[in-house]
């Protein structure tokens, strides 16, 4: 066997597509965006057995600022088909580029950790897969499936792709019957050109849409970042196109900037200003709302489920 190194161009960029753009701006984080560094013994084993059955995690691949806190609780999110995006979302730092066949093993994978780790409720997430004639509609299914066998009383969020382009995905998705079905906007409509260029806004708010169609009893949520140059109007109007949508469940948290090749941070909101948000979106009629500068998506994602299931109990 012969191995060619290559020692002239050195290893893969990790976002080839960002490699020749200008530096960004980098302002210094403000007070109320600290973290402890991940060093707990609990991540330490979560790290260990991430690795050891060969998965990938979004917590990791995507910087999360919670992983610390997380992992020492042995919470994480499973990103599922790979650690390479078909997508170049200016906010996003995972890995993108031609990702490699999906592994037909990793389903099982998923459900063996989730029994390992004791996870009472999990979330499922991807890289956007636009090269598969699916998306990774059947990949998502039978992670569900997996999950399921092993693991029958643990409830499954997954947080999607958008499954631009690609006829009858969504309904495989959902016919699976996970607890939560996320779909995230990230950002307003107005910042789509720059900050989610593959993706297209209404198309997002009908797939949302779609999913209570499909199944009217699902919990649907999505999520927004803060902070790249939109407008207090905008970020209202995003709520308003959610509940026309049934969305149940929203979280915001402030966009962090990755590298300076990606898009800068235009402002850190304070948190009084998310307290507000939280207080007109609950007015607005979702059943859950997080809000806060360190909000991510899954994170808290099985208290905050309990607390959402209340909700609807008392409406």
């Amino acid at each position: 066997m012969v191995v060619v190194l290559d020692t002239v161009n050195g290893p893969a960029a990790r976002h080839p597509e960002k490699a020749h753009r200008p530096d960004q701006p980098a302002g210094r984080k403000p007070d109320w965006i600290r973290v402890k560094a991940p060093v707990s013994r609990g991540y330490a084993e979560t790290h260990a057995i991430m690795r050891a059955n060969g998965l990938h995690t979004v917590c990791e691949e995507a910087g999360c600022p919670n992983i610390g806190e997380c992992w020492e609780k042995k919470h994480a999110t499973f990103m599922i088909m790979g650690d390479t995006c078909t997508r170049a979302c200016a906010f996003c730092n995972v890995k993108t580029g031609l990702p490699a066949a999906l592994d037909p093993r990793e389903p099982e994978r998923v459900g063996d950790v989730t029994a390992k780790l004791g996870l009472a409720h999990i979330v499922v997430t991807s890289v956007d897969r636009d090269d598969l004639d699916d998306g990774g509609a059947r990949h998502f299914a039978e992670t569900i499936q997996a999950i399921r066998t092993r693991c029958p009383a643990t409830t499954i969020e997954v947080l999607t792709p958008d499954f631009l382009r690609k006829e009858g995905a969504l309904d495989v998705v959902v016919a699976a019957r996970p607890d939560v079905f996320n779909h995230n906007l990230e950002t307003v409509p107005s910042k789509y050109l720059t900050v989610r260029p593959g993706a297209r806004y209404f198309h997002s708010i009908r797939l949302l849409q779609r999913v209570k169609e499909l199944d009217p009893r699902m919990f649907t949520k999505s999520g927004i970042m803060v902070g790249l140059g939109e407008e207090r109007n905008e970020v209202l109007q995003v709520m308003d196109d959610l509940r026309s949508a049934g969305v149940d469940f929203l979280t915001i948290g402030q966009y962090l900037q990755p590298t300076r090749k990606h898009h800068a941070v235009v402002r850190y909101v304070p948190p009084d200003e998310f307290k507000a948000l939280e207080t007109i979106a609950y007015a607005k009629g979702f059943l859950m709302v997080a809000a806060s500068p360190l909000t991510r998506s899954s994170h808290h994602a099985g208290e905050d489920f309990a607390k959402l299931r209340a909700a609807r109990a008392r409406t």
